[in-house]
């Protein structure tokens, strides 16, 4: 998979690692890693382990009494269950939108009927070239789940408040459910003026 080749010139440039070589280290199903040598601003060689990933969505599902719509699971790496918004990885040539919706569907079983783009970023940019694209989901109708088969989760929904004391208790944790959290927050404040 070839990404972000720089072909111009920028005030930037005095910045830029030159790819000397690269290794491939493992191909798996989700992530790609290698070991680049690059050329530093310097002229010094240096060692990158770098992870690439297809990227990825999530969805920050407001129900129309102001609820935000969570799954907690089993994350494996932390060894212990989380509270996060729903998201997943795009699949090859996917768009961030169908993934989004499809996503949303599958470990929510909600459906809905808006929705808009919130902010894109890279997870981890120090060593791995993941972008998430997150969408905030409203005009909610509930369904029925249909989660991968290696896929359990329960579904909650909390208001701002019980969002928070998650937070505050450490069962949200991880980046996009925090982001999506003080987006979700700000747009309450800018609301009521």
């Amino acid at each position: 998979m070839k990404k972000r080749m720089m072909t111009t010139v920028n005030k930037y440039d005095h910045l830029y690692e030159k790819t000397i070589s690269s290794q491939p280290i493992y191909d798996g199903r989700i992530i790609k890693v290698k070991v680049d040598e690059v050329l530093l601003p310097n002229g010094n060689t240096a060692k990158r382990e770098i992870v690439n990933h297809q990227g990825a969505v999530a969805v920050l599902p407001i129900t129309d009494d102001n609820k935000m719509v969570v799954v907690r699971q089993f994350r494996k790496p932390l060894e212990r269950t989380i509270v996060e918004i729903p998201a997943g990885k795009l699949e090859p040539g996917e768009e961030p939108l169908a993934c989004a919706m499809r996503e949303l569907e599958e470990e929510t079983g909600y459906v809905a009927s808006q929705y808009t783009p919130l902010s894109s970023f890279y997870t981890s940019p120090g060593f791995a070239d993941e972008i998430l694209h997150v969408f905030v989901a409203t005009g909610l109708k509930k369904g029925e789940s249909k989660p991968d088969e290696d896929e359990f989760v329960d579904v909650l929904e909390v208001t701002l408040e019980e969002a928070h004391a998650l937070h505050q208790s450490g069962e949200i944790r991880d980046a996009k459910t925090v982001v999506a959290l003080y987006a979700w927050e700000n747009k309450m404040l800018r609301e009521r003026g």
